[in-house]
């Protein structure tokens, strides 16, 4: 007879030893990687990406406009854009991505293409972003608003406005809603 006490306490102190002893290399992974196959017909992702070496690009008039144009098009190919936050550098956002019809990585190659025109109209040189973002896929309305409850407040926190509704850079382009028939 085994006492299960001591096999649960021996089986996390043997790991332990383990992970100890195994290299640095071998314990660390690199990088999530996305999951392959979303089992929603339209995720919504929480977005976040970052212009490169962190200039402050983003939170200007014609970026937000060339944003809002980019967002009133979605609809057309397959992807609502719902609450966002430009920031001067970095953007967040929540999209919905009918995914037989639009890939996340060649909707976010558009969006940075179509900002990255704004930003040479205005001089500003090559390159504009970081390579990559952020993504993470929401599965209930409640991670979607505690996302935005954080994320609404960066330009507070960033000292940008002193309440989040006075930050011209942030809204909703299109409403977002999560039911149970995903």
């Amino acid at each position: 007879v085994i006492d299960r006490r001591y096999t649960l306490w021996g089986t996390i102190h043997f790991s332990l030893v383990l992970a100890c002893l195994q290299p640095k290399h071998m314990t660390m992974k690199e990088r999530l990687q996305r999951l392959e196959v979303v089992f929603y017909r339209h995720p919504v992702y929480f977005i976040t990406t970052n212009t490169m070496d962190r200039r402050a690009l983003l939170a200007n008039a014609p970026v937000h406009e060339a944003f809002l144009a980019f967002a009133s098009q979605g609809a057309a190919f397959g992807a609502l854009i719902g609450r966002y936050v430009l920031m001067p550098d970095h953007l967040h956002l929540f999209v919905a991505l009918d995914e037989r019809r639009l890939s996340l990585d060649r909707w976010m190659k558009s969006l940075k293409n179509t900002l990255s025109k704004t930003l040479r109209h205005q001089g500003v040189a090559a390159p504009h972003w970081q390579k990559g973002y952020f993504d993470h896929v929401l599965r209930s309305a409640a991670s979607y608003d505690e996302k935005w409850s954080y994320v609404s407040a960066n330009p507070v926190r960033a000292g940008l406005a002193s309440r989040v509704e006075d930050w011209l850079y942030q809204g909703t382009a299109h409403s977002i809603e999560f039911s149970s028939e995903r």
